[in-house]
């Protein structure tokens, strides 16, 4: 299981049009073989702040991902609506174990 958090500010003027193509990313995500969670979260002492859980099964998942019409769109929307670039850490599943995912 591959995990990655991915941190995103946007400009305070896209707050909610940042929310509603993410929501088309995410909910589509979740639907591919190789995502086990795909979740939007919002600071709540930030608005402008969000990131991104993404877990995947394998890298091939995630390469599979960044080829998908959802993700291709949602990049391309989102790009301008940011306030500095997006970036994400890897991390690996302790608990639950991958088999339970």
């Amino acid at each position: 299981m591959i995990i990655q958090l991915v941190h995103i500010r946007v400009k305070p003027d896209a707050v909610e049009a940042f929310k509603a193509a993410t929501l088309d990313n995410t909910r589509n995500s979740r639907l591919e073989p190789g995502v086990a969670q795909f979740a939007l979260t919002q600071q709540q002492d930030d608005p402008t702040r969000f990131v991104i859980i993404e877990a995947f099964r394998d890298e091939a998942a995630i390469e599979a991902h960044r080829q998908t019409p959802h993700y291709l769109r949602w990049r391309d929307t989102v790009t301008d609506m940011m306030a500095e670039p997006r970036h994400a850490i890897r991390a690996a599943s302790v608990d639950p174990p991958d088999s339970e995912w």
